[in-house]
């Protein structure tokens, strides 16, 4: 099997357990993504979910063809059941090493199928991360998928276009724990609360 390989599910289990925990009146907190409230995190999740899934199927069409700046992300009554849903759709598609090969599309951009696996597993890292600060669960990230997204966030440092995404790096010591380093390349703060 190939080395970037992985299996979403564990990570998608983790974030369904941390939506099954956000209670109606933490839906407008805020998170450590500016502008995105809990509510508006929670439909970006589901919609990158759909994303994705579609992405690894190689179901080309609106779902992987709109960036995900485009429009507010809306969370509609339905996303208790729509969510994991989507999360258990995610990391199905994924399982397909097929999915992991190839061209497919993601968010309007063209990249080989192991790019797009990469790019899902740092989504669903960092905002489980996001997630779990901004309604103040406690977090712990699927161990493979935290080093997939670690390997992810440092290749992406050099890269001209990280500013569309990713804030500037924000420094912490070699010797914190994985998740913070991952997070920290991110330009998210460890330490947000």
């Amino acid at each position: 099997m190939n080395d970037s390989i992985i299996d979403l599910g564990p990570q998608t289990l983790v974030l369904a357990r941390l939506a099954e925990g956000v209670g109606d009146e933490r839906l407008d907190d805020a998170t450590p993504c500016p502008l995105m409230p809990v509510r508006a995190l929670l439909g970006h999740l589901l919609g990158l979910s759909v994303a994705f899934r579609d992405a690894g199927r190689k179901d080309l069409g609106p779902t992987t063809d709109t960036a995900p700046t485009e429009g507010e992300p809306r969370l509609g009554p339905g996303w208790r059941e729509e969510l994991p849903k989507a999360l258990d759709e995610l990391a199905e598609a994924w399982r397909d090493p097929a999915a992991w090969t190839g061209m497919t599309r993601a968010g309007g951009v063209d990249l080989p199928g192991a790019v797009a696996g990469a790019v899902a597993v740092d989504e669903l890292v960092l905002h489980g991360w996001d997630l779990a600060r901004g309604t103040g669960q406690a977090y712990e990230p699927d161990p493979a998928a935290l080093r997939v997204a670690y390997a992810f966030q440092v290749d992406s440092v050099g890269d001209p276009m990280r500013g569309e995404i990713f804030g500037p790096v924000v420094p912490v010591p070699d010797a914190a724990p994985l998740l913070d380093r991952t997070v920290g390349l991110s330009g998210r703060s460890p330490g947000w609360v």
